[in-house]
């Protein structure tokens, strides 16, 4: 049995604890607490350790997904999370580009922590006001090459197709 570690990362309130709710096949571990803060106050609850899940693919393959707080105060889990991981998925809300500039800074920080792949993830796709994928790219100074994919962290597919694309960056590194 083979186990690959995922971080998904990502500024504050971009869909990461939904992410992890929406795929893994346990009840997801989660260390949100009330948001005490009015100037940050997007929802109700944030992340302030991680959120962990599981998926099994199948008999020989097991992706644990570590979720981390986006805000940075609690930017000190960042490096414990990271450590070991075989890839990262960068959640992005579509719909709130004031956060595009946090999302570029995230992903700088987990390439500087180790070199695996990552994805991009364009979630919120469903908003009225969700930016394009092609749009968040120019937005982002993302390279060509970099995966930059439509999501919707509440559709189970949707969040599966970014993590399909993440194992298989992961794969392919594995073979060379």
């Amino acid at each position: 049995m083979q186990t690959v570690k995922m971080v998904v990362t990502g500024p504050y309130s971009s869909g990461k604890t939904q992410f992890i709710g929406t795929i893994s096949e346990i009840d997801v571990v989660k260390t949100e607490r009330k948001v005490t803060s009015e100037a940050e106050k997007v929802k109700d609850q944030t992340t302030v350790a991680m959120d962990f899940g599981r998926i099994t693919v199948d008999n020989d393959l097991i992706l644990y997904l570590f979720g981390t707080p986006g805000q940075r105060r609690f930017d000190f889990m960042w490096e414990i999370l990271s450590e070991g991981m075989l890839g990262f998925v960068v959640m992005v809300d579509s719909s709130r580009p004031e956060t595009f500039r946090e999302a570029k800074s995230i992903l700088e920080t987990f390439r500087a922590y180790a070199p695996t792949p990552y994805v991009v993830a364009a979630n919120k796709q469903d908003h009225p006001e969700a930016w394009t994928p092609e749009d968040m790219r120019i937005a982002l100074r993302l390279d060509p090459n970099v995966k930059l994919l439509p999501c919707v962290a509440t559709n189970r597919d949707s969040v599966k197709n970014v993590l399909l694309e993440l194992l298989y960056s992961i794969l392919a590194e594995m073979e060379k």
